[in-house]
C-alpha cells in the first residue's frame, strides 16, 4: 500500500490531465513495490522501492517535488522500520541527498543510530556512497509559487498561479507499507515538510512511532497529515498498540485514532496500514488522500473520499 499525501482535495480542483498523472504515478509505485514482493524480495525492499518512485516524481511533496522552507530551501525528512526486529532508521533536514528514504535505510543498516540530521546525515550519506545532488535538483516551479503565496498572501492575486489552491492546504507526504511472503511487515515515509516552515522545523515523518511504525506482532503504518499533532498523538504506534493490547481489528484501531482521537484534537490527516494477517486499511479525516494498494486480488488507486477507484491495471 502507498499514499501520496492527505488534505483538502476536491475533484473540482484537479484537471482530468493532472488527476490522471497522479493516478499513473501511484500505479507505477505500486507495480514497482509489488514486483519486489513477487520476485521474493522482503517487505523492507518493497516499501523502499515504492517510496523511491514517489520521491523521484515532482508531483508529490517528497524528494524531487519537495516544498520550500521560509528561507527558500528544501529540507527533507524520511524514516523506515522493519517489523521483524523493530530496527529503524530516520533522517531529518537533509538538503543534498537525492533519495532520503535510501539514507534512512542506510542509517538503520549501517550505523548504531536511529536518526541523523542535517549536514551530519549528509556526511554519512557520502561515506556510504549514496547519490548526492545540488540543491536546485529539488526545485519545481509550482512548489516555489506555493511558497510565494504563503509568504506574501496579500500579493497572491498578482502572482500567476501554477497549481490549484488546494495544494497550499495539502499535507503532502509519501509512504508505503507491505507484508511479504514470510509474513514480515515494513513501513516507510518521506516528506519535504510544510511549505514556509521556519527554524528547521521537523514534523512526524522521520519520528518513529509518530509517522512510521512496523511490528510483526501487530501492524505497519505510514502517516500523512499535520505533523505536530501526529507527534503528540504518537499516531503510528498508537494504532499498532491498540491491536496488541485491546485485541481489536485494524479498521477499528485506525478509526479510534484518526476519526476520534485526532479529530478531537483538531488534527487533519490519514494513514495507510496493514496488519500481520494481511488486512489493509486506508483511513483519513480529510476530503481526500492519494492512495493505492496492490496484491493478489488486484490493484486500486484513489484520490477522493468517495470510491473514485481504478482497479485491475
Amino acid at each position: 500500500m502507498i499514499h501520496g499525501g492527505a488534505g483538502t482535495i476536491a475533484k473540482s480542483d484537479l484537471t482530468p490531465k493532472l488527476e490522471q498523472a497522479y493516478l499513473d504515478q501511484l500505479k507505477q509505485a505500486l507495480h514497482v513495490g509489488y514486483g519486489v514482493l513477487e520476485n521474493g524480495g522482503t517487505s523492507l525492499d518493497a516499501v523502499s522501492a515504492a517510496v523511491v518512485v514517489l520521491e523521484d516524481s515532482p508531483l508529490f511533496n517528497a524528494g524531487k517535488g519537495s516544498s520550500f522552507s521560509h528561507e527558500g530551501r528544501n529540507e527533507l525528512d524520511a524514516s523506515i522500520m522493519d517489523g521483524r526486529d523493530l530496527s529503524a532508521g530516520a533522517v531529518a533536514g537533509v538538503r543534498l541527498v537525492k533519495n532520503p528514504i535510501k539514507l534512512a535505510r542506510t542509517v538503520m543498516e549501517n550505523s548504531v543510530h536511529v536518526m541523523m540530521a542535517g549536514s551530519g546525515a549528509e556526511a554519512f550519506a557520502r561515506e556510504n556512497a549514496l547519490e548526492m545532488v545540488e540543491p536546485d535538483y529539488f526545485y519545481t516551479e509550482r512548489r516555489w509559487q506555493m511558497l510565494q503565496r504563503a509568504k506574501y498572501p496579500k500579493e497572491q492575486t498578482r502572482i500567476q498561479p501554477v497549481a490549484p489552491l488546494w495544494e497550499e492546504r495539502k499535507m503532502g507526504t509519501v509512504g508505503a507499507v507491505a507484508i511479504d511472503s514470510e509474513g514480515n511487515l515494513a513501513a516507510a515515509t518521506s516528506t519535504g515538510g510544510m511549505t514556509n516552515k521556519r527554524y528547521q522545523r521537523i514534523g512526524d515523518s522521520p519520528i518513529i512511532g509518530a509517522g512510521t511504525y512496523a511490528d510483526n506482532a501487530s501492524c505497519a503504518v505510514s502517516a500523512t497529515g499535520h505533523g505536530e499533532y501526529f507527534i503528540r498523538a504518537n499516531v503510528a504506534h498508537d494504532i499498532c498498540a491498540r491491536l496488541m493490547y485491546k485485541k481489536i481489528p485494524l479498521q477499528q484501531a485506525a478509526d479510534e485514532v484518526i476519526q476520534q482521537k485526532l479529530v478531537s484534537m483538531g488534527a487533519k490527516g490519514g494513514i495507510i496500514a496493514i496488519d500481520n494477517s494481511g488486512e489493509v486499511v486506508m483511513n483519513f479525516n480529510t476530503t481526500g488522500m492519494y492512495r493505492g494498494k496492490i496484491g493478489p486480488d488486484g490493484l486500486e488507486v484513489a484520490v477522493y473520499g468517495e470510491k473514485a477507484v481504478i482497479s485491475g491495471e
